[in-house]
């Protein structure tokens, strides 16, 4: 069993430059990849599985020194050891990763067509009009309708699982012998998810491809890793075959994070008639080009097709679909972050959906919105303090510096993030981490209705179950009103009230969650209900 060895990494120590000295994040980690296999790194966010992945391909920052006993092996090369003008060959073309956070991953700049092409002209040597067809192959076998107008597109014009289809398009590009997938489904619909994560099993199959996959989504790694390492503070704590480590797992970490589903169910609603936020008739179109330059034609995309309804004070309304179904389109239609094309959005009795900028500031801190990538809401050029305060100093909230500077602590203890983060910046958190950043800002002002978009997409099992106890404490004690959209139907079961599923801008079903989950009447509805609930069976 050693001729088939595609990578032996041993010893992989990273350590970190932080004010105060260094950081150790990843501890001697040593593990074995076969042609054809799938490895998974799973742990919590934070527990350097993603530092990992990073120092194997070489992309660490400035700041991270790698220890000197590191040695990756791949073929009769040490990667460690390699020059970067040889890495720049591998990478890409040997050896391929997808990133977690696909707007920060794509350039935004280029369509996601010239981005793919860009690809294969540096390491396959096609022509333009080769690379073209090639590209809106890629992107019809990683499912992406209509291929052929979305090369032309730019990132911020496809929806976030979409954005992922590209960026997983990109990293197959070159049938590589390894590919790193850093949570390659986290903003993937569960149907979806299904589908890539089989397409990867396909293409592994056919290529002899060997897989690491890192995620927290432990469903996912018992369906398709053959081998499992759990990682916690930069060590892995246990290893072994995925089917007996999820039978008898041996540490107490791996036993924590089996049991980590999200439980329980919303809390219970109490009956108050006071509608927090209300949309009726709503309508979003979009104006799409297709074709070239000059002979270009437009055609109405139908966003967000007459949808209405109505948010109690204290409930959650879970909004459910496949990506691009228009469930975060209408959510910030509600939100007045985009221009509604017909309809009506009252909040709190007051009718706001001809409001200009302006009209909008005094109830922009008592509706907040918790973004799905952390990465691209955080502004990477200030420090935690300053993400958090800055809302506090905008709408004038609190007594002065250091009563800010005390809701800013509450609000990041609030969040299950330590209070003395304060002068650190985005990019030394994980996903993770950076998602519960996201959360702490959006509580601080204290709103009166919060729009989760994703919120626990980017986060692992065990942070989920604190973040939805936390999400349902926090209505308990301010009787806030969450509008949550989720991919996710274990989150929102364990979260929300009532659900509406969209698909292609118009709600095909809507009830009580239990009614909806248990008992769907449509069989788009039974399609994501299984996706979710089966995809281990």
């Amino acid at each position: 069993m050693t001729t088939d060895i595609v990578m032996d990494a041993r010893n992989i120590g990273v350590s970190f430059k932080v004010d105060g000295g260094m950081i150790e994040a990843v501890r001697d980690v040593s593990f074995r990849l076969h042609k054809g296999q799938t490895i998974a790194l799973v742990g919590e966010s934070g527990s350097g599985k993603s530092v990992t992945a990073r120092a194997v391909m070489r992309l660490l920052s400035k700041r991270a020194s790698v220890s000197d006993k590191t040695e990756i092996l791949y073929g009769d090369k040490d990667m460690a050891r390699l020059s970067d003008a040889e890495m720049r060959r591998l990478r890409g073309n040997r050896l391929t990763m997808i990133f977690q956070e696909p707007m920060s991953s794509l350039n935004p700049v280029y369509t996601v067509g010239a981005q793919i092409a860009e690809i294969l002209r540096i390491h396959q040597k096609m022509t333009k009009a080769q690379a073209a067809a090639k590209v809106v192959e890629l992107l019809r076998e990683v499912q992406i309708p209509e291929p052929e107008s979305r090369v032309n597109q730019y990132p911020h014009q496809l929806s976030g699982g979409q954005r992922q289809r590209v960026m997983i398009a990109m990293a197959l590009a070159n049938n590589p012998d390894i590919l790193i997938a850093d949570e390659p489904t986290t903003a993937l619909d569960v149907t979806v998810q299904a589908e890539i994560l089989n397409l990867i099993k396909e293409l592994k199959v056919k290529t002899g491809m060997a897989v690491i996959l890192i995620t927290h989504d432990l469903t996912v790694v018992r369906q398709f890793a053959d081998y499992v390492y759990v990682m916690q503070h930069g060590l892995v704590r246990e290893e072994g075959p995925s089917e007996a480590l999820f039978t008898n797992p041996q540490h107490p970490y791996t036993k924590r994070l089996l049991g980590s589903e999200p439980k329980g169910q919303a809390n219970a609603l109490e009956v108050k008639d006071e509608t927090v936020l209300e949309g009726t008739d709503v309508r979003v179109t979009y104006k799409l080009r297709k074709g070239g330059a000059f002979r270009g034609t437009y055609h109405d995309l139908q966003a967000v097709d007459g949808l209405s309804l109505a948010l109690k004070r204290g409930e959650t309304l879970g909004l459910v679909g496949e990506s691009g179904s228009g469930k975060t389109t209408f959510g910030q239609a509600l939100l007045r972050l985009n221009t509604l094309t017909a309809g009506q959005v009252t909040f709190l009795g007051q009718r706001i959906e001809k409001h200009d900028r302006a009209q909008m500031k005094p109830y922009r801190s008592r509706m907040q919105i918790v973004f799905q990538d952390p990465f691209a809401s955080l502004n990477p050029r200030m420090s935690v303090r300053q993400i958090i305060e800055e809302g506090l100093i905008v709408n004038g909230i609190g007594k002065g510096s250091a009563d800010r500077m005390e809701r800013v602590k509450q609000a990041l203890r609030d969040a299950g993030m330590p209070d003395n983060i304060l002068s650190r910046f985005p990019h030394e958190f994980s996903g993770g981490q950076r998602q519960r950043l996201a959360i702490a800002r959006a509580i601080a002002l204290e709103p009166e209705f919060i729009l989760l978009d994703e919120p626990t997409s980017a986060l692992d099992l065990s942070v989920q179950a604190q973040i939805i106890d936390l999400l349902r404490q926090l209505q308990r004690d301010k009787g806030l009103s969450y509008l949550f959209i989720s991919h996710d139907l274990k989150v929102v079961r364990a979260l929300c009230h009532r659900v509406i599923v969209m698909q292609n801008g118009k709600i095909v079903e809507q009830g009580p969650v239990a009614q909806v989950l248990e008992h769907p009447t449509t069989d788009y509805t039974k399609r994501l209900v299984r996706a979710a609930f089966e995809i281990a069976t």
